[in-house]
């Protein structure tokens, strides 16, 4: 075997490189923006929780607390899947591109709200 008969051999082993690094970047970067995409959903299904929570604490009903949570949920570019009074706790579902989260709040209600 010559030199000459093994130059092509690298090319070979350097495109295999080259594939393989260009494959683990894009799973890295599509790794990275679900996490990103989950942490701003938890983020909206908080604070829909919250609102949500603060109107039943000011003495909403379970709908305007719910229309709340909707519009905090939309200002947070996500969508309100759901929203629940349960046992003094506001609950809600939302969803952001393919993420969802579930967050509750709980509430008091306000004395001479």
């Amino acid at each position: 075997m010559t030199a000459g008969d093994q130059r092509g051999n690298v090319t070979v082993l350097l495109a295999a490189v080259l594939v393989v690094a260009v494959l683990l970047c894009t799973a890295v970067g599509r790794l990275a923006t679900a996490a990103r995409e989950k942490a701003r959903a938890e983020n909206a299904a908080d604070a829909s929780a919250l609102a949500a929570a603060d109107g039943m604490a000011l003495g909403d009903t379970a709908v305007h607390a719910c229309a709340r949570a909707r519009q905090t949920a939309a200002d947070n570019d996500a969508h309100l899947l759901s929203c629940a009074n349960r046992n003094s706790g506001m609950q809600v579902v939302v969803q952001l591109d393919r993420a969802r989260a579930e967050a509750r709040a709980e509430f008091a209600a306000i004395p001479g709200a």
